[in-house]
């Protein structure tokens, strides 16, 4: 069934076509409505991206590489305003093009890869081949500068987003709403009641998201066993903007996820315009989250989030930017209280010394300062990207604060961008190096280091957009 999609596409793309061979005048203002559904359709928009994508880890000596190429992209279907109403449908696909086997474990730790295989589908590792899904699928009703959205569809929020970094992203399904109708407040926000992972086929409820990923390990240190054992009825989000001043702007979010927990943020950001035209900016950052009921479920064993567990974090960042350059030094801290937790399968952290390919989720008492330094080139539609960070975690062996059993590490991120213009424009090549080296206390013992630490990791991403 997943592959319909692309039989669905082409249904539609067809009804295009045979609306444009009929003598029906160009509908080229989507701010309107067209008059009829077949001028709807006549002036639909077909977009997405053609992505190669190779990714290689290098481990330390003695355990595991693995490597992948990967290539797919996304096609997506979407009709004009027909009395404020908009169709929509599109999805992604991926094809192997020589790549590690995923099933076999390092043989030393005897655990499985955790990058690559997440470019293809991490519930069937040995799948690599022909793998679609259909990510979108929903009705948008427009009002004024606003929107309402029913359906399958994707989002960014501080905890729920696209944290598009492989293949496919993450999507959701339910209703969603965007209030852009006042002039310093917007909002959005809705009910959600399915997740596709990334790195998955498959759309699950929102109790069955949890622990489609590793899970760790329980504050007790005996095995996570939450997946398929809680319930969950889903999510209610909802976040607000305010802009105070053209200077200062405030954000704020809930997300309330039934049974089981809600989590609360702030965030504050002032920009001040220096004399020579650059911008000094600071921002200042708080979580606060709290069980709900059990955390999922009552045998505590089986359970998500602990019962009477609280978990507080907070972090801050200032810097300098003009038209080439922008720095910054980025500070966070989750506190000793208990494990900031929101499921990986939802998407990246919303902290500001957040690095790619690195999650603080499942930890506590940590401090983790970042300096980032992007330099852009205009006139060569280049963009390159260095970040540093230090993480000091807990011990990997306090289970209480430390789920997946990370040691403290350094980390040093080089990204390297570059925007095809003329005859190759939509071409957008990327060279990303990660590298990660142990801070920790490991205890000899080799699963505190197979691909988490003393790693430095290859990614090249080509992309056509069109």
């Amino acid at each position: 069934m997943r592959n319909y999609f692309f039989l669905l596409l082409l249904v539609l793309l067809s009804a295009n076509l045979l609306a444009q061979q009929k003598e029906i005048p160009e509908i080229k203002i989507e701010n309107k409505n067209s008059n009829t559904l077949l001028n709807a359709f006549k002036a639909s928009s077909v977009h997405g991206h053609f992505r190669y994508f190779f990714m290689n880890t290098d481990n330390q000596k003695a355990l595991t590489d693995y490597y992948a190429n990967a290539v797919g992209g996304r096609i997506k279907f979407e009709t004009a305003k027909f009395y404020g109403f908009q169709l929509a449908v599109g999805g992604y696909y991926t094809f192997n093009l020589g790549s590690s086997d995923f099933t076999k474990p390092d043989s030393t730790t005897k655990q499985f890869n955790r990058y690559e295989s997440s470019l293809f589908d991490i519930e069937q590792p040995s799948n690599k081949n022909d793998l679609a899904k259909l990510q979108e699928l929903y009705i948008k009703y427009h009002f004024k500068k606003s929107n309402i959205i029913l359906g399958r569809q994707l989002i960014n929020t501080p905890f729920i987003n696209t944290q598009d970094g492989r293949m496919m992203p993450t999507g959701v399904s339910g209703l969603w709403f965007n209030i852009n109708d006042f002039k310093k407040l917007s909002m959005e926000g809705g009910w959600i009641n399915g997740i596709a992972p990334r790195g998955t086929l498959n759309w699950f409820k929102t109790a069955a998201s949890f622990g489609v990923y590793p899970s760790g390990v329980n504050i007790d240190g005996s095995k996570s066993n939450y997946a398929k054992n809680i319930q969950s009825a889903g999510i209610g989000m909802l976040g607000v903007k305010y802009s105070i001043n053209p200077k200062l702007n405030i954000q704020l979010w809930n997300m309330f996820v039934s049974n089981i927990f809600n989590t609360e943020m702030f965030q504050f950001d002032w920009e001040h315009r220096l004399k020579d035209s650059s911008v000094f900016f600071t921002a200042v950052q708080g979580i606060h989250q709290v069980a709900v009921n059990d955390g999922g479920n009552a045998d505590q064993s089986k359970t998500y989030f602990t019962k009477g567990q609280q978990t507080f974090a907070f972090g801050g960042k200032m810097g300098w930017r003009n038209k080439k350059i922008e720095a910054s030094i980025n500070y966070n801290r989750i506190t000793s209280n208990g494990r900031y937790l929101v499921p990986r399968e939802w998407g990246k952290d919303p902290f500001f010394t957040f690095m790619p390919r690195e999650r603080n989720d499942g930890l506590g008492n940590v401090n983790a300062f970042v300096a980032k330094l992007n330099y852009n080139m205009p006139k060569s539609n280049f963009k390159t990207s260095i970040s540093y960070g230090y993480f000091h975690l807990p011990d990997v062996k306090n289970f209480k604060l430390n789920k997946y059993g990370m040691p403290s590490y350094t980390q040093l991120n080089a990204d390297f961008r570059y925007v095809c213009t003329g005859q190759l424009k939509g071409f957008e090549t990327q060279l990303l190096i990660v590298s990660k080296f142990n801070q920790g206390n490991t205890y000899q013992n080799d699963k505190y280091v197979f691909n988490k630490v003393n790693l430095i990791q290859y990614n090249l991403v080509v992309n056509y957009n069109f």
